[in-house]
């Protein structure tokens, strides 16, 4: 954001917002922004490298997205010993820093509008209203029609129902999936909340 910028009336923890909210700031922080970054990891590149590297390749891409060079960024959550850029770390940022905040708004936005895209592709998980996260409705889909090309083999719970499906039959689908509620973990692929940070930087 520019540095003499007011801070933008509304903007708060993603979490904290519900979606009309977060889609009417995200239009606004774009506009305002100096510069915002897009980056994202591949379910590939997280089953091969873990989620922390895979967050981190996804970082480096927001950031060299960025049609601005930052001399110093704010991320979310803990220092990053191998991210390559000068940068501060706040855990929680995104209830405290406006810039980290703003970033998390647009991620969220950005994310959730990927995960309705792709229920139109794969309508058994109504990724539509759980956007990925481990609600009962995705599991029964999970359940009943196996995993995607989007759901990361190296969860361990994917990987116990990749099992749990090869010995059940079709029709225990339901009572699997309730199972399965308590082993999956809300746990979707998320993209870094990474935007161009206030000075001083």
């Amino acid at each position: 954001m520019p540095p003499e910028a007011r801070a933008i009336r509304g903007v708060d923890d993603s979490k904290a917002l519900d979606r009309p909210e977060r889609e009417k700031l995200a239009r606004r922080i774009q506009e305002r922004a100096l510069a915002v970054g897009i980056g994202a990891a591949s379910v590939r590149e997280i089953d091969r490298i873990n989620i922390y590297h895979a967050s981190v390749l996804a970082i480096r891409r927001a950031i060299g997205r960025l049609s601005v060079t930052p001399h110093h960024v704010l991320i979310d959550g803990n220092p990053i010993r191998t991210l390559g850029v000068e940068h501060t770390a706040v855990v929680g940022g995104d209830a405290c820093c406006h810039s980290i905040a703003c970033a998390s708004i647009v991620a969220k936005v950005t994310r959730d509008r990927l995960m309705r895209a792709l229920a139109r592709r794969h309508p058994h998980y109504r990724w539509e209203t759980n956007v990925g996260y481990g609600t009962a409705e995705h599991h029964a889909g999970l359940a009943s029609h196996g995993i995607t090309a989007h759901h990361r083999r190296s969860f361990t719970p994917v990987a116990q129902l990749s099992l749990a499906l090869e010995v059940a039959p079709l029709a225990d689908a339901p009572a699997l999936a309730e199972v399965l509620q308590d082993i999956l973990a809300p746990e979707p692929t998320a993209l870094p909340d990474v935007i161009a940070p206030e000075s001083p930087l």
